[in-house]
């Protein structure tokens, strides 16, 4: 049983097959007491208790996008009946109610399983400021696990759970990510409520996700996404719609700027990263991150700290002895600061947010690394600030900035070491961001592997088919960062290249939906025109499943690309053209679709 998938889409479809959520969660128990990591779980809903939730959720209900997904929550979110410590046990309290974001997951069918391990009071992004055993990092032992939401990150990057919630102030739901290759998604500030939350700065904070791929990262977003009137930084923030423009602008920091600290296979795996980007047909605009280190400077060098501090002040008044060194430190930092210092911290923010703007509006979004390179254990424990502070260069200014972000596993460096890169966009541009990390991770070819950690796969350059695969083209919902993509991603496919058919189809949209379906039709060339696809890549037994799943009026047969060439493709029976709709002038799927959300 322990070989249970827990990826929203094959767990979905067990439980459409008959697997009951009892054995879910009996395999997710068994999954961590052989794990053997006292650091990551704080505290553990009873198995009993969580075998009633799973059975009380009845038959299988598609209705509810989460049912029986097992989750772990980081422990400055409430669950309730569960105490809340925020790493600090002298803090604990045991709430009666979930948090919003809680409640609404439950709503959706997932299950709680435990609350995990943080740098204490979410001040930290290495993972180790805590008084309980530290999480191992999933990939290396030697290496830090990423703060502050360590145990989040490790549970799922060790396939305990399907996805966990962290929280995100200065990048602690994006650097756990990216030192255990998994998806880091850090919402739109307000976005998610922040109700039930121990707050760190509570004018920045997110609730975000960790989970094994984009897909199910953003299936949990949308489930416990929206304005909540009892918090009162939460906002209105739309969810979508989740598709990649026909032409994607995308800020790269200039050389000058970038920062790796002399990690020159950091830099390789980030140049590595943005050739794939390339590969997807991205435009790219020179940006020089300056301006955004100056805001970073702001979170732990003006008003931001004192901020940290008015969240805890009454208890660190009371027993500063039961806060952490390091953390007792960094907040002490706030009583050497003025009123008037605050308000000179937000006038230079003002005029540095004033600075960005241009550069802002000019991109869809920006690039960078997740982190400069991974930090050590031991590096960590001989400089326990500088080292934490260079974990957060590309992280820190987000959210004063009131940006969105995703982290995704980048290419792999030459040492084994995880490399991450980070897409972050404006506010609201959640749905843009999950439809480029999709496709950008689907280029990558990264797998989730045995243990539930993803494994880079070594995958040859993009444009290359490995030898006895089989490329497909597709014209509609399986084109990356659309609603099947999944499909093809689940069985190992590789993306290859984005390009048009030869001027001899017509495309239609099909009726019925959703997911909404186009067809694609051979005329000839007095009556054709090229048609937007990807080429995709897949093993031989990925394709014969994918194929057997292909239903009526589509098929696979052979089409043409523009240079002439040939490959397996999707096509649609004329009968099936009943009804439809000529949707050929829009050029492609992604088009269209623009055009009618419009």
């Amino acid at each position: 049983m322990t070989d249970i998938a827990l990826d929203l889409a094959r767990l979905r479809q067990a439980y459409a097959d008959g697997l009951s959520p009892e054995r879910v969660v009996e395999a997710v128990y068994g999954r961590i007491a052989a794990a053997n990591d006292p650091g990551i779980f704080l505290a553990l809903v009873p198995e009993a208790e969580a075998m009633a939730a799973a059975r009380a959720l009845g038959p299988y209900d598609p209705a509810k996008p989460l049912f029986g997904v097992p989750f772990a929550v980081k422990d400055n979110i409430d669950v309730a009946g569960l105490p809340t410590t925020a790493a600090c046990p002298d803090f604990a309290y045991t709430p009666a109610a979930d948090a919003v974001a809680v409640a609404r997951l439950r709503a959706a069918g997932a299950i709680v399983i435990g609350k995990t391990n943080l740098d204490q009071f979410a001040t930290g992004l290495v993972g180790v400021r805590t008084p309980y055993p530290v999480p191992r990092n999933a990939l290396d032992p030697d290496l830090v696990p990423g703060g502050s939401s360590s145990g989040s990150a490790v549970a799922v990057a060790r396939g305990l759970v399907s996805f966990a919630l962290g929280t995100d102030t200065a990048g602690s739901g994006r650097v756990p990510a990216g030192l255990n290759a998994i998806v880091g998604l850090k919402p739109t500030v307000g976005a998610v409520s922040a109700t039930g939350v121990v707050p760190a700065c509570r004018t920045l904070d997110c609730v975000s996700v960790f989970a094994g791929t984009v897909a199910d990262a953003w299936a949990v977003y949308a489930a416990m996404a929206g304005y909540d009137a009892a918090d009162p930084y939460s906002r209105r923030v739309p969810l979508g719609p989740v598709a990649l423009p026909p032409a994607l602008t995308v800020g790269l920091p200039t050389d000058e700027s970038l920062r790796f600290f002399g990690d020159e296979a950091a830099a390789a795996a980030f140049k590595a990263s943005v050739d794939d980007l390339k590969a997807l047909g991205a435009r790219f605009v020179p940006v020089d991150l300056t301006p955004f280190y100056d805001v970073a400077a702001l979170l732990y060098e003006g008003a931001w700290v004192a901020e940290r501090y008015a969240a805890i002040e009454g208890f660190i008044r009371e027993r500063a002895d039961s806060v952490h060194p390091v953390t007792r430190a960094i907040t002490a930092g706030a009583l050497t600061r003025s009123s008037v210092d605050a308000f000179k911290g937000f006038y230079r923010l003002a005029a540095l947010k004033r600075q960005v703007e241009p550069v802002l509006e000019a991109i869809d979004l920006l690039l960078v690394p997740t982190y400069p390179s991974p930090v050590t254990l031991a590096e960590i424990a001989a400089e326990p600030i500088a080292a934490n502070s260079r974990l957060g260069t590309y992280t820190n200014f987000v959210n004063l900035l009131d940006l969105s972000a995703l982290a995704v596993p980048g290419r792999a460096r030459p040492d084994g070491l995880p490399a991450g890169i980070t897409l972050i966009g404006k506010a609201g541009a959640d749905g843009l961001l999950a439809a480029a990390g999709a496709a950008l991770h689907a280029a990558l070819g990264t797998t989730i592997g045995a243990t539930g950690v993803p494994v880079p796969d070594a995958p040859p350059p993009t444009g290359a088919i490995p030898d006895g695969w089989i490329a497909v083209s597709v014209v509609g919902a399986h084109l990356s960062g659309m609603p099947l993509n999944p499909e093809l991603t689940r069985l190992g496919a590789r993306f290859v290249m984005a390009g048009e058919t030869a001027p001899i189809y017509r495309l239609y949209a099909l009726a019925g939906g959703p997911p909404f379906r186009p067809g694609l039709a051979r005329v000839g060339e007095a009556d054709g025109a090229a048609i937007a696809l990807e080429v995709w890549a897949l093993p031989p037994e990925g394709f014969g499943r994918f194929v057997a799943g292909i239903p009526s009026p589509l098929g696979i047969g052979t089409v043409r690309l523009a240079d002439g060439s040939t490959v397996k493709g999707f096509i649609c029976e004329a009968a099936g053209l009943d009804g439809a709709l000529d949707i050929t002038h829009h050029g492609g799927w992604r088009a269209y679709m623009a055009a009618k959300a419009a």
